[in-house]
């Protein structure tokens, strides 16, 4: 993902990324005319839940309203032009992320399920007591707590990779870790608490050579900059559709055809089996094996709307964008009497995540709210990250493409309107 710019926090503001029209893609956006407490909406929360173009809009709409029924079990019209435009995205996602086919994407209610799939069919299956997973020190909830399952289930041994107080992968301790009984490693691609871009080609090449599988968790990669799977090198990639401005609870599995091939079904129900008796049941083929019963059809559809959307606009011209608003967004809260930021990676990507002095998080944010300015507040789903630089909670300022330098300035006004109440 080398699209995604360093952070330089040495330099004077750069101008706005050539070929990219911010007021045209806050136009594709309806939400962004809404006006809170009478103010200007400045939606800065797109690492929770990005906002959705009107082009995916319609595209949920039209298929509730002109082709839905449901998918592969029907031979009438209605049933196979969903049939074939749900079909048609799993072939977007292919392209989108580089798989090399399109059998290797298996879709899911979002990356929670993608990676709790992983560890019940392929932890279940193929790892035993002793064997070690190791994750890192940022990662979010949905990548620690389905590997404890399965340490307690059976046994398996959870190692903690070290973060330093930037918030970056220490990498050369993270390779001490790789050893015999290493089976899998679990990573970010991009922290969600702090913007972290990790290293993860170079963790896939360091795991490979020892036999070792990798999962990456894509959820805040994917909306900022090109994914390559094959020149990434991992075995299991996830992510969520609603990060990615598409609908809420679908996501995207992929899985190495050979993984997919040996790991058994995770769920049983329809559309997932070949032919059923009492006494045996015959599985379809992957990726149909994963994928029981009726699926989020129009969910799915949407996910295809906004890979569109998102090529439309250029990867690289919104990966362009958002490092300029990030640059000048560090700039100008550094520059806030108390304000302290929470990891300052030199490879970052969407997140400002800060702590106010005597002023609690919650408060922050709701103080923001009446200027404006919507942000997250609170652990993030990432407690440890939180434990490890000793705050309970953190606000987080998260770009997505429709974010521009006047929502960080409406974001320091709103800040200054904060330390003037609480003195």
């Amino acid at each position: 993902m080398s699209q995604m710019d360093r952070v330089d926090n040495s330099v004077e503001p750069k101008s706005v990324a050539t070929g990219f029209d911010l007021n045209r893609v806050r136009e594709d956006f309806p939400v962004l005319c809404q006006r809170p407490h009478g103010r200007r909406l400045a939606f800065l929360d797109s690492a929770a839940s990005a906002q959705k173009p009107r082009s995916v809009i319609d595209a949920v709409l039209h298929c509730y309203e002109a082709e839905y029924a449901n998918v592969h079990r029907g031979v009438y019209w209605l049933s196979e032009r969903v049939t074939e435009a749900f079909d048609g995205a799993r072939e977007k996602v292919r392209s989108f992320v580089n798989a090399p086919k399109a059998s290797e994407i298996v879709f899911v209610r979002g990356a929670t399920e993608g990676i709790n799939l992983v560890a019940s069919s392929y932890g279940g299956a193929f790892l035993d007591a002793g064997d070690e997973i190791i994750v890192s020190h940022m990662e979010h909830h949905s990548n620690i707590v389905p590997w404890q399952f399965l340490r307690d289930q059976r046994g398996i041994v959870l190692k903690v990779a070290p973060i330093n107080d930037d918030g970056e992968l220490i990498l050369d301790k993270f390779e001490a870790m790789l050893g015999s009984r290493t089976k899998l490693v679990a990573i970010t691609h991009v922290a969600n608490a702090l913007g972290t871009i990790l290293p993860v080609k170079d963790i896939c090449q360091m795991a490979r050579s020892r036999g070792i599988r990798v999962l990456i968790d894509g959820c805040q990669a994917v909306p900022h900059a090109s994914v390559d799977i094959q020149d990434l090198g991992c075995d299991f990639y996830v992510f969520s559709g609603h990060k990615l401005y598409g609908p809420s609870g679908v996501g995207v599995l992929y899985a190495r055809e050979e993984l997919l091939e040996l790991m058994p079904p995770y769920q049983g129900g329809g559309d997932m089996i070949e032919s059923v008796t009492f006494d045996k049941t015959d599985y379809a083929a992957p990726p149909y094996k994963f994928e029981a019963g009726t699926p989020h059809i129009a969910g799915v559809i949407g996910l295809g709307a906004a890979i569109d959307y998102v090529r439309s606009v250029g990867l690289d011209e919104i990966s362009a964008h958002e490092s300029d608003v990030l640059g000048y967004g560090i700039r100008h809260l550094a520059g806030i009497d108390g304000l302290r930021l929470i990891g300052e990676a030199r490879e970052r990507a969407g997140v400002i995540s800060f702590v106010l002095d005597n002023v609690h998080a919650h408060d922050v944010g709701t103080i923001l709210d009446q200027e404006g300015v919507a942000v997250r507040t609170g652990h993030h789903c990432a407690q440890p990250v939180m434990d490890r630089f000793g705050v309970a909670s953190t606000v987080r300022a998260s770009i997505g493409m429709y974010n521009g330098r006047d929502d960080i300035d409406a974001l320091a006004t709103g800040l200054n309107r904060v330390k003037e109440i609480f003195g």
